[in-house]
């Protein structure tokens, strides 16, 4: 399987502020979900991501690509092999995937995600 980057994510400390900048300066169809919000940049095909308010004394300036795999604990042990260091998960979606955080030997935070399931694929596609 390839490994495409397939999301975005944008930290924020506001999540209302960070919408409302990008909607202002791009025009970007941002939809609220609690503290975290869907982005559509506007093209079909393009990379869609996230605004994302952790919490207080989570990190709120980040940006995160996240790399699909099809088998998350696989690499995640090759990272760690690998002179890598696991930060985050694996943690489940309510969506069916599975993601994680991991710094590169360079210290820069990457995201691993799997594929939608199947079925959450047929029934988006509806």
């Amino acid at each position: 399987m390839p490994h495409p980057i397939v999301h975005f994510e944008i930290g924020c400390s506001d999540i209302q502020v960070a919408s409302d900048f990008y909607r202002a300066v791009f025009g970007w169809r941002i939809r609220r979900n609690g503290t975290s919000a869907s982005i559509e940049t506007g093209m079909d095909g393009a990379l869609p991501g996230h605004l994302n308010q952790l919490g207080p004394d989570e990190p709120d300036q980040y940006v995160t690509l996240y790399i699909q795999t099809d088998t998350l604990d696989e690499h995640l042990e090759r990272i760690a092999a690998s002179g890598g260091e696991i930060l985050v998960g694996p943690n489940a979606l309510p969506d069916g995937r599975r993601f994680a955080w991991f710094a590169d030997v360079a210290g820069n935070t990457v995201g691993l995600i799997t594929p939608q399931p199947e079925d959450q694929e047929l029934a988006v596609g509806k």
